[in-house]
Order: structure tokens, then C-alpha cells, then sequence
């Protein structure tokens, strides 16, 4: 050991003496020209004291030393092996990550976007970014952008998961055919502002040799679109045993649930209570999707679960648990219709909020104990942690704060969209609610912003917008909302505000408005089709309930 911290120590010693970053030894012998870039939060913080605006975060120190042979020429470790163990043995404090990736783009080539997220802005962004001006990356841990409106539909069968889902690389081509286009299934951990960098995890799943896997992507621009996750309030229990409903496997998963407490209750041996547990549906929130689920839901069981689940048709249950009122944002008329309609359903509603929640019951606020089999979680959103990590200034709610043109103010070529973006307090302007429409008129107004403005006036290249002309800023119109609550029955509020007047209508002409609208926003006509032979299988067969996974 003596003599390895010697051999260490000398090692250390020529590396200080040598400017241009190689390992060498005092002859010669053994030398290996490494170009590594260090990165911590102490570095970070150091940093920022200096004003050094360089925006880093959550990277882990990877150690490179066991990789160097890998495509790098060195000499071989059999012939100096006390060189070789005293690299194998060097503490982590001596050693610096090495991030492959893509590099910054040169002169002459097209300007880099870099987008993160498949959501709806996102994916609107995607669709519409000339190609011919920019090269693009996109980076998200799915491939695929998740038509939300329709996705209730599919934890009971009446659509196929598939009719949801749009391939990322269909709506923007050029990320499957374009040599310098680029899909990237990972996660962002980090962004680095300062050197226009983003740094990523692969997510994957036992498929790398070595995980996690971290690379970085330098950007000339990037839009942040990530989205954002289902507030949980901290409530004790929620994350272990709860159902949220945002994504396809989240829909998949309820599926499962639900149809394997249906089988289950009819096993011998289940006592009355046990059964009536088995079926008991809790729903947490009365926003749209909440009460879309619970309209799912009731149909399941009015049209499908009295037919083919006879034995406990009499015991399956479905209740809403709201803190206020169901559809709040909805015309009062509107939201009475909805209250009746759901309980003539079969839906119970209950006023209550949840202060914690367990295996197999949750517990309110006024001591009220509701056992359940399952437990969907709608209570809204909030920012990411990913997002929370970020240093970059805030909007009210904690969403990255963005001006008028949904920059970034204190950055530069830094965009943010969707529901991980808010005005910030000094533009005047509301943060806008969390919801599709939001997101893909915001990637709707990107794309005319770069090809329109960005790309006509050579501003694509990172630090070059300085002398751009943005043109009108971004103005949000809400279109109205819509929400199915079952058993062919829907709510149409087209006023452009809460306190606004306009038009609102229920019943089976909303619910073909609803189901109209919803097809045509499907984004692909392979999607449409899927959606629509979907619904006329389900009209004229039923559902199907079969388990599987």
C-alpha cells in the first residue's frame, strides 16, 4: 500500500506539471491525452458566486478511468502494471467525468434545436419546425406523444391503447430519416446554459452494460417542454398506493387492477365486506379527467360488469371525492347536470379531503374511513422535480418563468412551454392553466417564431438572436372546454373565461360535439381510424375484459 501511494503521488505530481491535460510519466512511457470536463454542485456554487451563469445540476461523477482503452489508443496495462493499479486504485476526487454526445455544431451547419418532452407542445412543436433551417434532437424517457382527452377511454376497453399513442418519429419524420436528427430515450438531469449543453440518463432497463448511462447534447436552441406530475399534497401514502392516470401504462395498469378485483371477488371464501371491497372504485379529484374516469367507469359497470360479471354486479361501486366542487372551472348550469347525471349513474360523490391513505382504505380529514380495490388520483399538477431543480427564474406555482415570447429572460436561446412554463409576475400576465390546448397552441406559436423569425434572420445559431426581431408576442384565446361523463352524455362550455359569457350545452348532442372534436384532434389519420373502429366495435360488441399481463 505504501508503494501504491507513492506511485500515486508521483502520478498526481505529473499531472500537475502537465498543461495539456495528459497522464505521463517522467520518460515518456506512458502517456494518454484525456480532454474531460469536471462537474459538480460545489463547482456550480463556486461559480455562481463569481456571476458565472452556468445553470448545472443533479450530474453524477462518473468514473472513465476503467473505459480509456475503449477506442483510445494507450499503451497495454500488462507491461506497466503498477501504473495500471495505481489508476484503478486513484480516488474519486482526482478522477473527472468524461460525457460523450453530441458536440456543438460548426460553421456552416444547420443550427441545432434541442427539444425535451413528447408532450403537447412538444410534439407541436416538433410537427411543425422546418426541417430544411434546423437539425433536431429530441430527448424524453417515451417515444411516443399521449393523446390525453381520450386516455379514461382506455382503462375499460373502449379504445386500445395503441389508438392513443402517436410515435414521435411519425410526427416529425426527419427524427427517423435525417442523419443529423436525433431521438434520444433518456431523461435530462442537468442543463448547462453557460457551454449551451444539456445533459442526460438513458432510461433503459438492464439493456447497457454499464447504467446509468450519462452523455451530454449541445444545443444552439432549446425548448424545455417536460411536462409536469400529479400533485400529491404530500399526503402520506398517495405515491405507494394510488393510481394516477397520465400516461399508457398508467392506463394499463388500472386495467389490470380493476379487472383482476373483478375475478377475484368471485373466488369462494370472499366474505360480503372483502367483496364489496374488491369493486370499490375511488376516484380523488372532480376535474375533467376524474370525472371522465368516473363516466368511464359507470358505463363499464351499467353496460359490461351486469353482463359478464354477474355474481358481484350488485356489489361494484364507484365514488368521486372532491374538496369543493366537480368541474369548477365549468358554467354552473353545467356542473349541476354533471352532479346528477353521474349519480343517477351510480357514481357516489363525497365532499372530503383525503389525509392519508392506505393499503386498502384512505382516511379524510373528518376522521371518515373509505375502503376501496382502486384508487385513481386526479388531483392535478405541479412542476417536476426535475424542473424544481433548475436554477432558472420562476413563475407563481413554480414553473420556469418565461416572457411574452416564452424566453427565458435571464438565459440566452433558451425556450419553455406546456405545463413546466408560467409568465412571469413582471410580464402582467396569468399563468395559464395546465392544460392541452395551452401547451399546443404554445408550440403552435414556436414554430412561427423560428421559421418565421428565427430561421429568416440567421438567428438560429447559439448567441446570434441578439439583433432579432421576435414580431407579436404570444397570445393565449381559450377555445372552451369539454368533458364526457357517461352513458352518451356530455358538457360543452364554450366561453372564453370562467366569468364569461357564451354558449354551454349537455347531453347526447354535447357528447357528439365531444367525441367529433376529440377525432379530429387526433393527430394522425392511422390514429383516427384506430379511435373510430374502436368505438363503433365497442357500440355494437361491447368491451373487451380480457386480462392480460
Amino acid at each position: 500500500m505504501a508503494l501504491a501511494r507513492i506511485a500515486r503521488s508521483g502520478l498526481r505530481r505529473s499531472v500537475g506539471g502537465n498543461s495539456n491535460g495528459s497522464f505521463s510519466q517522467e520518460k515518456g512511457i506512458f502517456s494518454e491525452e484525456v480532454s474531460t470536463h469536471k462537474f459538480s454542485l460545489l463547482r456550480h456554487e463556486n461559480a455562481a458566486a463569481h456571476g458565472n451563469q452556468s445553470y448545472l445540476y443533479g450530474i453524477k461523477t462518473v468514473n472513465y478511468m476503467s473505459i480509456w482503452s475503449r477506442g483510445i489508443r494507450t499503451t497495454p496495462h500488462q507491461q506497466f502494471p503498477n501504473a495500471a493499479r495505481v489508476l484503478e486504485e486513484s480516488e474519486s476526487e482526482y478522477e473527472e467525468p468524461r460525457y460523450a454526445g453530441l458536440e456543438a455544431t460548426k460553421p456552416g451547419e444547420k443550427p441545432r434545436v434541442v427539444v425535451i418532452g413528447t408532450g403537447w407542445g412538444a410534439c407541436r412543436f416538433l410537427k411543425g419546425l422546418d426541417t430544411k433551417i434546423y437539425d433536431v434532437v429530441c430527448i424524453s424517457p417515451r417515444n411516443h406523444m399521449v393523446f390525453t382527452p381520450l386516455l379514461a377511454s382506455t382503462c375499460v376497453g373502449t379504445l386500445e391503447f395503441r389508438s392513443v399513442a402517436e410515435p414521435v418519429s411519425r410526427i416529425q419524420s426527419s427524427l427517423a430519416t435525417d442523419p443529423n436528427s436525433y431521438f434520444y430515450l433518456a431523461s435530462c438531469i442537468g442543463i448547462d446554459t453557460n457551454k449551451h449543453e444539456v445533459y442526460c440518463e438513458t432510461a433503459s432497463n438492464g439493456g447497457l452494460p454499464q447504467e446509468p448511462h450519462q452523455f451530454k447534447v449541445a444545443y444552439d436552441k432549446l425548448v424545455i417542454a417536460a411536462g409536469a406530475e400529479p400533485l400529491t399534497f404530500g399526503i402520506k401514502g398517495v405515491d405507494e398506493n394510488a393510481f394516477f392516470l397520465r400516461e399508457v401504462n398508467h392506463a394499463q395498469e388500472i386495467r389490470k387492477k380493476l379487472l383482476l378485483n373483478l375475478m377475484l371477488s368471485q373466488n369462494p371464501g370472499i366474505s360480503e365486506e372483502e367483496k364489496k371491497r374488491l369493486v370499490h372504485c375511488v376516484v380523488i379529484g372532480g376535474g375533467p379527467t376524474g370525472v371522465e374516469f368516473s363516466g368511464e367507469l359507470s358505463d363499464f359497470i351499467m353496460r359490461d360488469v351486469q353482463e359478464q360479471y354477474t355474481q358481484v354486479k350488485d356489489y361494484i361501486k364507484v365514488t368521486l371525492i372532491e374538496a369543493n366542487e366537480i368541474l369548477s372551472s365549468f358554467d354552473i348550469g353545467l356542473r349541476q347536470y354533471a352532479t346528477k347525471h353521474l349519480n343517477k349513474c351510480g357514481v357516489s360523490l363525497m365532499r372530503g379531503v383525503v389525509k392519508e391513505v392506505h393499503p386498502k382504505k384512505i382516511v379524510l380529514n373528518d376522521g371518515t374511513v373509505v375502503p376501496y380495490g382502486l384508487l385513481v388520483w386526479s388531483t392535478g399538477v405541479g412542476p417536476s422535480q426535475f424542473i424544481k431543480s433548475l436554477h432558472l427564474p420562476k413563475s407563481p406555482g413554480g414553473r420556469i418563468g418565461v416572457d411574452e415570447w416564452l424566453r427565458v429572460p435571464s438565459v440566452e436561446d433558451v425556450f419553455a412551454v406546456g405545463d413546466c412554463a408560467g409568465f412571469l409576475e413582471q410580464t402582467g400576465r396569468p399563468v395559464l392553466p395546465a392544460l392541452a390546448q395551452v401547451a399546443e397552441r404554445q408550440g403552435k406559436y414556436l414554430v412561427g417564431l423560428f421559421n418565421k423569425k428565427i430561421g429568416k434572420q440567421n438567428g438560429g445559431k447559439a448567441l446570434n438572436m441578439k439583433d432579432t426581431s421576435l414580431g407579436d408576442p404570444f397570445v393565449y384565446k381559450h377555445l372552451g372546454s369539454m368533458a364526457s361523463v357517461g352513458r352518451y352524455k356530455a358538457l360543452v362550455d364554450l366561453r372564453q373565461s370562467k366569468d364569461a359569457k357564451g354558449i354551454s350545452l349537455a347531453g347526447f348532442l354535447s357528447w357528439l360535439i365531444w367525441r367529433s372534436a376529440y377525432l379530429t384532434r387526433v393527430l394522425s389519420w392511422r390514429n383516427r381510424f384506430y379511435v373510430a373502429v374502436n368505438w363503433a366495435t365497442t357500440l355494437v360488441f361491447g368491451r373487451d375484459n380480457s386480462r392480460i399481463g
